[in-house]
């Protein structure tokens, strides 16, 4: 019984002072993950108008690459220039002038460090978070004795989430 109640405490003391440690990087998974959540509109996003020296005489079919637009659709071109959405490209002197709308920096900063891919400099401690908030999923259930009443409505809680993560994947 008492190496239970040491496995219990151990993981207990863990839990707390792995949650104090993780606080800051939590508020800002939480925050760029609501964030991230309206990356198809506008809401946060500033616009920035941009004027950027290419080369010339390109054509509609390279613009993209050249100012760096995966999506970029002219909408037509006229009188050497290209015209596309937010901005006109002039074949002539290579100056194309458009608008784009960015996060401010330190959202920007946010979703990226939140959205980290292998290839990121700082993708182990993506990883360390994502263990570790595995980690306080377990834990939690160390919280409380098994046997006392608080215990098992924390496991009807869980059944309770469980069930509501199933649905909400299979919807």
């Amino acid at each position: 019984m008492a190496n239970n109640t040491s496995f219990s405490l151990k993981m207990r003391v863990i839990h707390r002072y792995l949650g104090f440690f993780l606080v800051g990087i939590m508020s800002v998974y939480a925050l760029s993950g609501i964030v991230l959540i309206f990356r198809d509109s506008d809401i946060f996003k500033q616009e920035i108008q941009l004027t950027e020296q290419i080369k010339t005489d390109a054509s509609a079919e390279e613009l993209g690459k050249l100012l760096e637009m995966r999506r970029l659709k002219v909408s037509k071109q006229e009188n050497n220039k290209i015209y596309f959405q937010n901005g006109v490209y002039d074949q002539k002197t290579g100056i194309a002038e458009y608008k784009i709308k960015e996060l401010p920096f330190i959202l920007d900063k946010m979703t990226h460090f939140h959205a980290a891919k292998s290839g990121d400099p700082l993708f182990f401690f993506n990883i360390f978070f994502g263990v570790a908030l595995l980690f306080f999923s377990i834990s939690s259930f160390f919280m409380f004795l098994p046997k006392t009443s608080i215990f098992k409505k924390g496991l009807y809680f869980t059944l309770a989430g469980i069930i509501l993560t199933l649905l909400l994947l299979l919807v």
